[in-house]
């Protein structure tokens, strides 16, 4: 029994086996290494690429986020005037508010001592023309005659005169 060789390869056999696998690994190289690495280059570009614009773009968020921060910061404080001013409004209308509800009070309690003081004079009045009837009616009771009216005015006034200056004093 003797043994073949499976792989039997003469020199001229291996050297045309070595050629050819030159030959083919250059028409790979041309057809097939030269497009895959143009997509590969080309990927990697374009992986770059999209690197490059999501930093851009994280920049451009980190810029609006500050924008935002800084007109939230605005409105916080513009809120805060607003408050302060309504505030103070609200203390001056108070504040008016007190000052005409003082002065109704004082215009009331004014009124009230002159209605005070035209009553009193009109009770003085109505007390000295029953003083003066009372003083007449006494008079005539005294005198048993009738004086005529403008002397009984007269004694009448003088009577009231000196009862209200003792009464003064």
């Amino acid at each position: 029994m003797e043994f073949k060789n499976l792989i039997g390869l003469t020199p001229i056999e291996f050297t045309f086996q070595i050629i050819n696998t030159i030959v083919i690994f250059l028409i790979v190289k041309k057809l097939l290494f030269k497009p895959v690495m143009e997509i590969i280059n080309s990927r990697e570009s374009e992986i770059q690429l999209n690197l490059s614009e999501g930093e851009r773009v994280k920049k451009e968020g980190y810029k609006l986020k500050e924008q935002y921060e800084k007109e939230m910061s605005q409105a916080k404080e513009q809120g805060q005037e607003i408050i302060k001013q309504a505030t103070l409004r609200a203390e001056q209308k108070e504040e008016e508010i007190i000052l005409n509800a003082k002065k109704e009070a004082q215009s009331i309690v004014d009124k009230a001592n002159k209605d005070v003081a035209q009553e009193r004079q009109k009770a003085m009045n109505e007390i000295k023309n029953d003083i003066s009837e009372l003083a007449l009616l006494a008079a005539s009771k005294v005198i048993e005659k009738d004086i005529d009216k403008s002397k009984h005015q007269e004694l009448i006034n003088n009577f009231i005169n000196e009862v209200a200056i003792d009464g003064s004093k």
